[in-house]
């Protein structure tokens, strides 16, 4: 049970720091772990996704194959689902293949972040600091 536990540890801290390659490798050498919560894998391809559309525009398709542990024909499908369904684009690179862009979000496209009416005006601010001095 110990080492059950320390796995997890080992795939989580994989997770966390978006080391997909390894997270699925390891959890490969450790089936009897994963496979008893239903749907483990599908949820680990969202994270991934949602990891890699929070950092980027777009995505070499090797490294969205890698990173969702899908390959060849099955992947063309999933990237065609996604095309159809979430505004996936596929796009030719420059001597580096299939490039995936991704739908732009505040994250990826800052510009799109929006203006926050939450905050304090900076004029506001500056009123205190004749009480705080």
């Amino acid at each position: 049970m110990e080492e059950q536990f320390k796995t997890l540890i080992v795939l989580s801290h994989y997770l966390e720091t978006g080391r997909f390659r390894q997270f699925w490798d390891e959890a490969a050498k450790n089936r009897s772990i994963v496979e008893v919560v239903p749907g483990f894998e599908l949820a680990i391809q969202n994270y991934a996704i949602h990891v890699l559309s929070l950092t980027y525009q777009k995505v070499p398709r090797t490294v969205l194959a890698e990173a969702i542990n899908i390959e060849g024909p099955s992947f063309d499908k999933f990237v065609e689902h996604r095309v159809a369904n979430y505004g996936w684009v596929i796009e030719k690179g420059q001597g580096k293949g299939q490039v995936i862009v991704l739908p732009r979000t505040e994250f990826n496209y800052p510009e799109l972040k929006k203006n926050s009416s939450d905050g304090i005006p900076l004029e506001n601010i500056t009123k205190i600091f004749p009480i705080l001095g």
